[in-house]
């Protein structure tokens, strides 16, 4: 049985060596990159047997997306699309050393995914898996995926399954105001909700340390826990009345893109396995911490390294 399945565009990521810039790069490397199939690597990867469900375009370069992901052991259930509008969404990351930082350009817009309905999606390996996943970016991306985000979460919910939910707020698909207004009406479906204490300032309108706002949270939607993610301040959670906090691991500043989704795909193996939320922290933070120093946005990582962070044996040569 499927443990966890997430559910997302995954889009193929472009990017020049080194500090290139777009504008003069000859050559470019190719990557999947998503939010929910992120989330879907690490956790496969830290021993949950994980799903990414979504829908491509029937060509070479969805296949390219599927590949990359089973190469990893996730499983996939996508919906082939073979109309003649069928589209591979796709993003440029250009990366620069300070004072230059990094930037981002999409190109996503009627991907193949914006279309996907809950009949075209496994709705019940859904019902059947220990938790299912997904983000605020996915019903930001069009009218159809924020129906169909609704439908899956209170599928899920009401077939048992734990309901996972990242935040996840994007500047440059929608404001504040339209994420607030979408999400907050997800929020009764989800069991585990992840928000970086700046998205819950900024979209959630919500004040107060970290632990005020997971509390203001909790009580008025219910969530069975709330982790608040606070940069280099580590991670905070509430479950059942009780906060825990996690520090966060040394790391560098190399490879930051699809940290934050490392940190759940990490907090999910422990969580779901039926670990306690120290746990889920913990290897959270380790995996966000391992995810820093690889390229691309998938944390291509084994349970072996999160247990040395942990336990703070950790070399700079494995002999």
């Amino acid at each position: 049985m499927t443990e966890l399945v997430t559910f997302g565009e995954t889009m193929l990521r472009l990017s020049p060596p080194g500090d290139e810039r777009l504008e003069t790069a000859d050559q470019y490397a190719v990557r999947a990159a998503g939010a929910e199939s992120n989330v879907a690597v690490a956790a496969q990867r830290l021993g949950v047997d994980a799903m990414w469900a979504s829908k491509l375009p029937d060509s070479p370069v969805g296949r390219r997306v599927t590949g990359e992901l089973k190469h990893h052991g996730v499983s996939v259930d996508v919906a082939w699309d073979d109309s003649d509008s069928a589209r591979q969404g796709t993003y440029y990351l250009e990366q620069g050393s300070p004072p230059r930082g990094n930037d981002v350009i999409y190109d996503r817009q009627n991907a193949s995914v914006t279309t996907a309905t809950p009949a075209e999606l496994p709705t019940e390996a859904i019902a059947d898996a220990a938790g299912f996943h997904t983000s605020g970016i996915t019903p930001a991306l069009s009218e159809t995926l924020e129906s169909t985000t609704a439908d899956l979460l209170s599928l899920a919910q009401d077939a048992g399954t734990t309901t996972s939910f990242d935040l996840n707020y994007r500047s440059k698909l929608w404001t504040p105001a339209e994420a607030r207004s979408v999400l907050t009406e997800l929020f009764p479906s989800v069991d585990l909700l992840v928000v970086a204490e700046r998205d819950a300032n900024v979209v959630l309108d919500r004040t107060g340390d970290a632990e005020t706002i997971a509390r203001d949270l909790a009580a008025e939607y219910g969530f069975e826990a709330t982790v608040i993610t606070r940069g280099s301040d580590g991670a905070l959670a509430l479950a059942d009345g009780t906060v825990t906090e996690q520090p966060t691991f040394e790391s560098t500043d190399a490879h930051p893109v699809g940290t934050g989704d490392s940190f759940v795909g990490g907090f999910l193996s422990q969580y779901l396995s039926g670990g306690t939320v120290a746990d889920g922290l913990a290897w959270g933070a380790a995996t966000a911490a391992l995810k820093r120093t690889i390229p691309g946005d998938i944390a291509v990582v084994s349970p072996d390294e999160i247990r040395s962070i942990l336990s703070g044996d950790t070399e700079a040569i494995s002999r």
